[in-house]
């Protein structure tokens, strides 16, 4: 047998089907917080808009259709010209491109600005996905550690220590995270965003869960229009962003990476090369104008995409709803299981069984009790991390819930199964 590549061969396997792999022994059907994924289908136009696609066979630019990015352009626009107008927001179908996934806008991004041997620091608990392909692109992920008693928010202080000139080429965060669910304030986007600036690196935001914040506010301000080109996002800021969560159509592959023109134009290599184009029917779909709702007597048509928002917001604020639900049921069911922090997809939550690992707690649940939620092992959990010196014997207790893919019934028969637990795993101390 010819080898394999060192890289792929030093990189994880994919947790997700990892957690699959185990089996309930209950005869109860199996409830499911462990996959962040909708759950509900996209709304009944874009559905209808997905079906009535015709002539999408062949290629569009690599950098994506026109008409999706000047519609997502205006989009991002109101969204982050939330707090002070959108006529404050700095952003132009140009610094857009569409990509097969935000996963992918992941993959491009980095491929752009690092090389093999670079290294990027990313806090910890990481998102999977961006270790792995950093893994197999032979680059360096250097851990920040983040804990409960800071909610989870990285420190700025803390990454700057980390950076190691002629190697660092970027800080990588995922906010709202995952997985934790931690929202970081924009005051604090704004500290890495300075020091990204301030040390020639970039600073790479995972927007994935923009649409979930509530109250519904700006994510940030750092698209703001600056007096100069030089104190420009542009000079510092790379931005993902999936169509997956918030129009619910994960399937469908679409991504997004706003960044300069003159990376984009980097980027394009890399786009040509790994995806040609992104899938082109959702591109269209989203692009397609439709009548507005607005009692404008001009009867002005505007992109799917920005007519959705209000179902995006109600479907954020449906699972707002089930967060409080989450915790209250978990507070009446099973007191001795904590909240360490939650938002958006995601509570972060620390298991009852000192000096028992995430991942053997995880795999008792479902195979005992049928309920399935994923580790904080899965996400580089900071099993050696020290806290005053000493090794912090919490850091390996936290498991992450997915409370959008699920019902509100469910949320409380996961709580009620939790208490299950401490009765089934006996041979365990609480």
């Amino acid at each position: 047998m010819f080898p394999f590549s060192r890289s792929v061969l030093s990189t994880i396997s994919p947790p997700i089907p990892a957690a699959y792999k185990w089996t309930t022994k209950s005869h109860r059907q199996l409830l499911d917080m462990s996959q962040g994924v909708p759950g509900t289908p996209p709304h009944p136009m874009l559905q209808q808009a997905l079906a009535q696609i015709g002539n999408a066979w062949g290629y569009c630019p690599a950098e994506g259709e026109p008409a999706l990015r000047e519609a997502l352009a205006k989009e991002m626009r109101s969204i982050y010209g939330l707090t002070k107008g959108d006529e404050n927001v700095d952003i132009t179908s140009s610094d857009i491109a569409i990509t097969s996934g935000c996963n992918l806008a992941f993959v491009a991004a980095i491929m752009a600005i690092a090389d093999a041997g670079d290294e990027v620091i990313l806090p910890v608990p990481w998102y999977f996905n961006h270790q792995m392909t950093l893994t197999l692109l032979g680059m360096q992920p250097v851990p920040l550690s983040t804990s409960a008693s800071d909610g989870f928010l990285p420190s700025p202080s803390l990454a700057a220590q980390l950076i190691n000139p002629g190697k660092t080429r970027a800080i990588a965060l995922v906010t709202p995270n995952n997985p934790t669910g931690a929202v970081y304030p924009p005051e604090l986007l704004q500290e890495f965003a300075n020091l990204a600036r301030e040390k020639g690196i970039a600073l790479i935001l995972d927007e994935t869960y923009r649409d979930f914040i509530i109250p519904e506010s700006a994510p940030h301000s750092l698209f703001n229009k600056t007096p100069s080109d030089s104190s420009s996002w542009r000079s510092h800021v790379i931005s993902l962003y999936s169509f997956s969560k918030s129009y619910r159509i994960p399937s469908h592959r679409l991504g997004a990476i706003t960044a300069s023109p003159t990376l984009l134009t980097q980027i394009g290599k890399i786009l040509d090369t790994l995806q040609i184009c992104a899938p082109r029917p959702p591109q269209i779909a989203l692009a397609s104008l439709v009548p507005s709702n607005s009692p404008d007597p001009s009867g002005e048509s505007i992109p799917l995409l920005s007519l959705l928002h209000q179902d995006i917001l109600f479907t954020s604020q449906a699972i707002h709803l089930r967060h409080a639900l989450f915790k209250s049921a978990l507070t009446t069911e099973a007191p001795k299981w904590k909240i360490a922090s939650q938002g958006a997809y995601y509570a972060f939550v620390q298991h009852p069984f000192p000096g028992r690992s995430s991942e053997e707690v995880c795999q008792r649940l479902v195979e005992e009790v049928g309920v399935r939620v994923l580790p904080v092992a899965f996400f580089g959990g900071d099993s050696n991390r020290k806290v005053d010196g000493e090794q912090d014997s919490d850091a390996d207790r936290y498991i992450r819930f997915s409370v959008a893919n699920i019902d509100d019934n469910s949320v409380v028969g996961v709580c009620q199964r939790l208490a299950e637990a401490e009765s089934a795993f006996r041979d365990w101390t609480v």
